[in-house]
């Protein structure tokens, strides 16, 4: 057992290692692209709904900061982890296809060393980004950064639970990938990554003050716009580094209902379906 645990360890390190050093391999700016494309999403939606939509997020409760982009950073980054997270975990038994062909390895560790990958990429970037918050809004944000640690533990958890169980479905129904883009589109806008809460209350109030209905039943925006874990995560990274605040603990437990729940349900079904991976690939 023992060995067995030593050998999937290794195996895991190895596959992290390799995915890390290949993601911007023969790139001329090597891992700086992993801080432009997320400055290039702020700078564009930034424009778009900070000046022309006239995004308005409230102020940093204790850090004082009033700025859009901040604000808007902290999603994009976040948002950024949770969805390339979960689409490398997805189509990792895809990709790595010739190699469970040839060699026998722990299965679970391929959608984990993705996960794993971003994960270290999503630290870097949120160092960065903690260092600018802490220049806008004081060192008061080193009272609260170790509230990160545990946030990013939960959110890979999230993030692998979900991306171990679509990537086993994908092995058997190929057009999970197609149905998931789509998916994540609506995902996206509907996670509160570029507009705050106070938006989606102000269309609720406007739906309802309209009598807008859908199958008969008032249309719960709000509600499901506040039921989606991506926002919940969101909401809680921006706490600690926009807010300088504590998260709700009300919060804190959804995260962890979420993690625990998509986890369970991908050790369910890879233990379930793991075992004819190669014969469907």
């Amino acid at each position: 057992m023992k060995e067995r645990a030593l050998n999937a360890w290794h195996v895991l390190r190895s596959l992290t290692s390799r995915d890390v050093k290949g993601q911007y391999k023969r790139t001329l700016l090597g891992r700086l692209w992993s801080l432009i494309s997320p400055l290039a999403q702020i700078a564009i939606y930034g424009l778009v709904f900070g000046l022309l939509f006239k995004a308005d997020p409230a102020v940093g409760i204790n850090s004082g900061i009033d700025t859009y982009g901040l604000w808007l950073g902290v999603g994009i980054i976040v948002w950024n982890f949770i969805n390339s997270g979960i689409r490398d975990a997805m189509t990792s038994y895809l990709q790595f296809s010739g190699l469970l062909k040839k060699v026998h390895l722990p299965r679970w560790t391929l959608p984990l060393s993705k996960v794993l990958s971003r994960t270290i990429t999503f630290l870097s970037e949120l160092a960065v980004l903690a260092l600018v918050c802490g220049i806008f809004g004081g060192i008061e944000v080193l009272l609260r950064i170790v509230m990160l640690a545990p946030l990013v533990v939960l959110t890979g958890i999230f993030v692998y639970g979900v991306g171990l169980t679509l990537g086993i479905a994908l092995v058997y129904f190929r057009d999970i990938e197609h149905f998931w883009s789509i998916f994540t589109q609506a995902w996206f806008y509907g996670s509160g990554v570029m507009f705050p809460l106070s938006t989606v209350a102000a269309a609720q109030e406007s739906l309802d003050e309209s009598g807008a209905t859908f199958l008969g039943m008032q249309v719960p925006l709000l509600a499901v716009f506040q039921a989606n874990p991506a926002f919940e995560i969101m909401t809680a990274f921006r706490r600690v580094l926009y807010d300088f605040a504590w998260p709700d603990m009300q919060s804190i437990l959804t995260i962890t209902a979420w993690s625990v729940g998509t986890l369970v349900v991908g050790i369910l079904t890879y233990r379930r379906l793991q075992g004819r991976i190669v014969e469907e690939l």
